[in-house]
């Protein structure tokens, strides 16, 4: 895979050039309170779990729901993005993308019911739809060539600053307010963004962009949202064999096939299907979505371990969460460095192999293990997603020319945010599955009309074992012996993917930074497979 040539003229402003690193800090800005707002919700999903007052009582599959409805719509909603940001200006996208998530995370504080907070969180999604996209298509409009891997470093550790901020503010925001006070957050750092944007940003689009592909649009939203609809069915019901379950996986399964034929025949796809014949390309894109498939699973399940088995609180889970943070926001800028020296493939595939361990290290933790193992385990997972985001996303971006910025960054984003939305419907079907499999049996004496529910999570068999007083207290070791069972379980399916996405890479990403054929365009060196 190469990259086009440089003029030797510079193609970016001067004006531009020389604010170009105060530009990348309100880019930063921008996506930090997308990615804090997962971040934060995080650490706030026990509480949100919680009968009200104190929370809203949701299930573990109306939590589900909740982070996945703004990840569906986020990635069903990318390629339309990427694609009127390239038309209209990536700066009108990403002011009306932030104003848009503002209004959204204001709501979603004052959401009196689960149903009502999932509805304002996909609003949130697609405010967030149109801001990440942008961010790295202006970043690739603002920086010469040579100086694109170094701020796609920075950007990538800007994810890394969010992840360790997220859970921090979280858990401050919970110990003095309410549990919408983690939404209420985000709209002064919304007004604060936008202004800066309009003073410093420049627009920029596509000088020939394609019309919007709303079949294509239409297809990959509706076939996500049944996928992800049957997995999630499928843990709450323990049984992935059940009629509506096979049906609905099914039915979305076959929606998405009939988006990918119909986008290999359109001449105005949302996806160029073509750039996935390049095996350095398609290897770069599955990395980031296996790599989140497997992180967002097990951000999911760790949190119940630090707060229901383990008993801390949030704000202490936030800071238990500050080594995964702390070691990309290290990593991240410095993994060029990396590359530079070892190649793409070697990089790529370390971290890999590195996330795998950590994930499958989760089998070590039990009730009483020494929590510094912890922070040993999630310091070691962050520095292996450091060597993993920056490289691909540097081959991503740079397949394509400066014109197509928003469309590379919508196709890297949306399998990100794909992937992470199947890992918590994926892994948090197999944690809900394990765990009412292992309960089940020590469920006995409640009347039969509480089997179910406090099957359901072991924040459902902690409240029911409250409200039983003293004769609950064998039901809570009952619940973290379990819960501790199916986070064990689904740490190591996350390792196995996380293995599976090491050997893609070691298979076909380039083994050095690759400099041949510098004369030739990003679009033919990408059918062209290098």
């Amino acid at each position: 895979m190469t990259t086009p040539e440089v003029p030797a003229a510079t193609r970016i402003p001067e004006a531009v050039h020389r604010r170009r690193w105060a530009i990348l800090g309100v880019l930063m800005l921008s996506l930090l309170i997308v990615v804090l707002d997962n971040s934060i919700l995080n650490v706030a999903i026990k509480t949100i779990s919680t009968p009200a007052p104190t929370g809203l009582g949701a299930t573990q599959s109306e939590l589900e729901w909740a982070i996945n409805a703004y990840t569906l719509v986020f990635a069903g909603l990318l390629f339309t993005a990427g694609l009127l940001g390239d038309r209209l200006g990536r700066k009108k996208v990403l002011v009306g993308g932030l104003v848009a998530f503002g209004l959204g995370s204001a709501l979603a504080a004052e959401s009196g019911s689960p149903v009502q907070l999932i509805a304002f969180r996909a609003l949130m999604g697609l405010g967030a739809a149109f801001v990440m996209p942008a961010t790295l298509a202006v970043l690739m409009n603002v920086f010469e060539r040579d100086e694109q891997p170094k701020a796609i470093g920075i950007w990538a550790g800007g994810v890394g600053l969010a992840i360790a901020i997220g859970p921090i503010t979280g858990g401050l925001l919970l110990d003095h307010f309410w549990w919408g006070s983690v939404f209420l957050v985000n709209v002064p750092i919304v007004i604060v963004a936008v202004v800066l944007m309009l003073i410093l940003v420049p627009d920029s689009r596509d000088p020939k962009p394609g019309r919007i592909d709303l079949v294509g649009v239409a297809l990959s939203v509706v076939g996500l949202v049944l996928l992800v609809y049957g997995i999630i069915k499928g843990g709450q019901l323990a049984d992935f064999t059940a009629p509506t379950v096979l049906t609905t996986i099914g039915a979305g399964l076959a929606v998405l096939i009939g988006f990918v034929l119909y986008e290999k025949r359109s001449d105005h796809p949302s996806i160029d299907i073509s750039y996935f014949k390049n095996k350095v390309f398609s290897a770069a894109i599955a990395a980031i979505a296996l790599v989140f498939f497997a992180l967002m699973g097990v951000t999911f399940f760790s949190v119940f371990y630090t707060q229901s088995v383990r008993g801390y609180s949030p704000l202490q889970t936030g800071l238990l969460m500050l080594p995964l943070a702390a070691s990309q926001l290290i990593f991240a800028p410095r993994a060029r460095l990396v590359v530079d020296r070892f190649g793409v493939r070697a990089v790529t595939t370390g971290g890999l192999v590195l996330l795998a361990a950590m994930l499958a290290a989760f089998n070590l933790l039990d009730a009483n293990t020494p929590i510094w193992l912890l922070e040993v385990i999630f310091f070691l997972m962050g520095t292996g997603m450091a060597h993993v985001m920056t490289p691909t996303s540097v081959v991503i971006m740079q397949a394509l020319p400066r014109e197509k910025a928003g469309s590379a960054s919508a196709l890297s984003n949306t399998f990100r945010q794909v992937g992470g939305a199947l890992g918590i419907a994926v892994l948090g079907s197999v944690l809900s599955t394990a765990y009412r499999s292992q309960i089940q049996d020590k469920l006995g004496l409640l009347p039969p009309g509480l089997r179910h529910t406090a099957g359901e999570s072991i924040e459902a068999t902690l409240g029911i074992a409250a409200k039983l007083g003293p004769r609950g207290d064998a039901l809570v070791g009952a619940a973290n012996d379990s819960f501790l069972h199916a986070m064990h379980v689904t740490a190591l399916c996350g390792a196995a993917v996380a293995i599976v996405s090491a050997v893609v890479t070691a298979m076909f990403l380039p083994g050095r930074a690759p400099q041949e054929a510098v004369g030739e365009t990003s679009e033919e060196a990408v059918r062209a497979g290098r």
